[in-house]
């Protein structure tokens, strides 16, 4: 089996990598920007657990990215089994005030490059005769969308749009590939801790400790588990779940005073 993961450097990706080598014994075809601590994590992955590593360097916000590294893995013969979309980035910013090249980043990596790479690749796993061995599907794609899709808070208008599409796709892609026997999966987790929202390491602790916040390590774990076994969507943590309606009607009031004090929490 072979598992490709954007973002996977660092991060949930590197969890993402780490723990499908070390539980699921996949070779990992591993994508990221950061081409140093990529060459790092393909030898220590390939030292511990025995697996296939590649390394890939890829910018996948350019708006061909997504042909470019499927044409890599034809002209390179491998077949993708399981397919983590996991590439992503963070900021808070007025949306006037964000950079047009900002703004293209976000839309690039969280729309267009996803919806491309789910697209060459469900199609490829569609297209196989057999299933993956040992496995009831010929493949599975993950999506990392966000708790963040149900609210509208400025500052974060642009992230938030990108994981509602990112959710309500994966879920209609799902009716639309299961009939072919490809997975698809989509989460929708709460804070994960992480160094992707900027948040001071005092707060990031405060955070896993009220279980506002989700370890990467648990995270993965359970999204995995609910890939293979072909779950459609999964949010985890009953906090999340419990203020999840309540964001669809959050009063006025309250997001601006979030606006006001949300700056504090960070770096």
């Amino acid at each position: 089996m072979l598992s490709l993961v954007t973002g996977a450097s660092s991060g949930i990706g590197l969890q993402y990598a780490t723990q499908l080598a070390r539980d699921y014994h996949s070779d990992i075809l591993l994508v990221s920007n950061q081409q140093a601590e990529l060459q790092q994590v393909a030898e220590q992955l390939h030292n511990d657990f025995g697996v296939q590593t590649i390394p890939h360097y890829a910018d996948l916000s350019l708006p061909t990215a997504a042909e470019d590294l499927f044409d890599y893995c034809k002209q390179n013969s491998l077949q993708v089994d399981v397919l983590i979309n996991n590439a992503g980035v963070f900021f808070f910013n007025p949306y006037c005030e964000t950079s047009m090249k900002r703004i293209d980043l976000m839309l690039q990596l969280h729309v267009v490059t996803v919806a491309k790479l789910c697209r060459l690749f469900g199609e490829d796993m569609a297209s196989r005769t057999e299933n993956i061995s040992g496995c009831k599907h010929k493949g599975y794609i993950l999506n990392m969308s966000s708790m963040s899709a149900w609210m509208a808070m400025p500052g974060i208008q642009t992230y938030n749009a990108t994981k509602a599409f990112i959710y309500n796709f994966s879920k209609s892609l799902w009716y639309e590939l299961k009939p072919k026997g490809v997975g698809i999966t989509v989460m929708t987790p709460g804070a994960v801790d992480t160094a992707l929202f900027g948040l001071s390491p005092y707060w990031r602790r405060v955070a896993v400790n009220l279980t506002v916040s989700i370890p990467p390590q648990k995270l993965v774990k359970r999204a995995l588990k609910k890939m293979f076994t072909g779950k459609k969507a999964d949010m985890p943590g009953v906090i999340n779940h419990l203020v999840t309606p309540l964001l669809k009607h959050t009063p006025d009031w309250l997001v601006f005073l979030a606006i006001k004090y949300i700056g504090q929490f960070q770096k």
